[in-house]
C-alpha cells in the first residue's frame, strides 16, 4: 500500500427518479482500500463515448435541463419522457463512465498488484467519471513508456471494437467490411487498422466534410449516403471489395437494407446462372449503434442468404476467450499512439461536465467532436 491516500473522492452519479426526471450530480464517496489483487488508480482521463450516454443521460431531453446547486456541486435536472423504460434503475444513483486511464497509487498484497504501483494504466472498469477507482490488477493495461493517461484514456472501447469487427470478419469467413458513420473516432481507427492489415473497407458517411476526413487518412472507398448516386456507388464498391459483412452504427432507417441489397446485386453480377432465391453468398449486417432511433426498414431484394442482428463489444469479448483478448489488448498497447490514437476536441472537469455549454455539446454526438473528462482538474 502507498501512504497519504485521500479518504474521499468525487464521483459523478446519474439518477432516474420515479417522478420522471434525470438528475446528474457529484458525490463525495469513500476511497476503498484495494484487496489482495487489486489496485487503486488515480483517474486522470476518461472519454465520453456514445456508449456512455445511455447510462449518463438516459434519453432525457437535455435541451430542457436546468442547473441548480452550487458552482462546486452543480445539479443537473432534465425531464424524461419514457421513464417506464428505465424501471429497473428508478431511484438508483449510478456511477458512470466505461473507461479511462490514470496512475496506480496503491495496491493490495499480491506481487502482481504491487508491480503496478506508479504505472500509468488504462482500465475499463465502469464508474470512471471518478477521481479514484479500485480495480483488479488483471484488468489494467500498462501503457507503453512515454504514453500519458490522455493517450490511454480510450484504450478499450473503440480499439477493441475495431479489432472485434475484424476478428468477427475472420471468424465468420468474410474478407472485407462495410462500416457506417465511418468518420467517427472509431471509424478513423478502423480505417487505419484495415490499411495496416490489408482488409478492403467500404466507408459510409453523410456529409462532404466527413468524406474529407477519411480521404485524408487514405481511405479508398468513401461513400456519401445522401448522394443521388449512393446506391450505384455502393454496388461498385462492393463489387470491387467483395465485402459481405457490414457494421452499422445508425440502426434505424433504410441503410442496412440498402447495404444488403447492394451486396446481393454485387454477388449476382458474377453468378453463373439465375436463381429465384437469389445468390447463395451469405450477406450479414450487424447493428452496433442507434444514431437513428427510428425503425429499421428492410426491403427484401437481397435473396435468402442473409442475416441481420446486433453486435456489442462485451458479448464479443465474452465469447472470444482469454488468449484472443490478451492478443488484442497487446496490440492496442503496441499501437496506442498510432493505429488506435484518439483525438479530443475539448477537455472538461467533473464539474465542467455538468455545465450547459458542455452537456449541450456532448449529447449531440457530433462527428469529430469528442470530450475528455479530467477528474483531477479543478472545477
Amino acid at each position: 500500500m502507498a501512504a497519504d491516500l485521500p479518504e474521499n473522492a468525487l464521483e459523478l452519479r446519474s439518477l432516474v427518479t420515479s417522478a420522471g426526471t434525470l438528475e446528474l450530480s457529484l458525490h463525495e464517496v469513500e476511497v476503498p482500500k484495494p484487496g489482495d489483487n487489486e489496485v487503486l488508480v488515480r483517474v486522470e482521463a476518461s472519454p465520453i463515448n456514445p456508449s456512455d450516454l445511455g447510462l449518463l443521460v438516459a434519453g432525457a431531453d437535455m435541451t430542457k435541463a436546468t442547473v441548480t446547486g452550487t458552482p462546486e456541486r452543480p445539479i443537473v435536472t432534465a425531464p424524461i419522457a419514457h421513464e417506464k423504460a428505465f424501471a429497473a434503475r428508478l431511484d438508483q444513483s449510478l456511477p458512470v463512465g466505461n473507461e479511462g486511464a490514470g496512475t496506480v497509487v496503491a495496491a493490495g498484497s499480491s506481487e502482481a498488484a504491487n508491480a503496478l504501483i506508479g504505472k500509468t494504466v488504462g482500465i475499463a472498469g465502469g464508474a470512471m467519471y471518478s477521481q479514484c477507482r479500485v480495480v483488479d490488477a488483471r484488468a489494467c493495461l500498462v501503457l507503453p513508456d512515454g504514453a500519458t493517461a490522455k493517450d490511454g484514456a480510450s484504450s478499450f472501447v473503440n480499439p477493441l471494437t475495431a479489432l472485434g469487427m475484424t476478428e468477427t470478419m475472420r471468424r465468420e469467413g468474410h474478407s472485407a467490411l462495410v462500416h457506417t458513420a465511418a468518420a467517427s473516432n472509431l471509424g478513423q481507427m478502423l480505417v487505419k487498422l484495415c490499411q495496416k492489415d490489408g482488409i478492403p473497407l467500404v466507408n459510409i458517411v453523410r456529409k462532404p466534410e466527413q468524406e474529407t476526413i477519411l480521404k485524408k487518412l487514405g481511405a479508398e472507398h468513401v461513400l456519401n449516403s445522401t448522394s443521388p448516386s449512393f446506391e450505384t456507388d455502393l454496388v461498385e464498391a462492393l463489387k470491387e471489395t467483395k465485402a459481405t459483412l457490414a457494421f452499422d452504427a445508425t440502426g434505424g432507417g433504410t441503410l442496412a437494407s440498402q447495404i444488403l441489397n447492394g451486396m446481393e446485386e454485387a454477388a449476382s453480377a458474377t453468378a453463373a446462372e439465375y436463381s429465384r432465391y437469389g445468390s447463395n453468398v451469405h450477406k450479414q449486417v450487424y447493428i452496433y449503434g442507434g444514431l437513428d432511433t427510428s425503425s429499421t426498414v428492410l426491403t427484401r431484394n437481397f435473396g435468402m442468404a442473409w442475416g441481420i442482428g446486433g453486435w456489442l463489444l462485451t458479448p464479443f469479448l465474452a465469447s472470444a476467450g482469454a488468449e484472443t483478448i490478451g492478443r488484442l489488448r497487446a496490440r492496442v498497447a503496441a499501437e496506442l499512439t498510432t493505429t488506435f490514437a484518439s483525438n479530443y476536441t475539448r477537455e472538461v472537469s467533473l464539474t465542467g461536465m455538468l455545465q450547459p455549454d458542455a452537456f449541450g455539446e456532448y449529447v449531440r454526438r457530433a462527428t469529430g467532436e469528442k470530450f475528455l473528462v479530467t477528474p483531477q482538474a479543478a472545477p
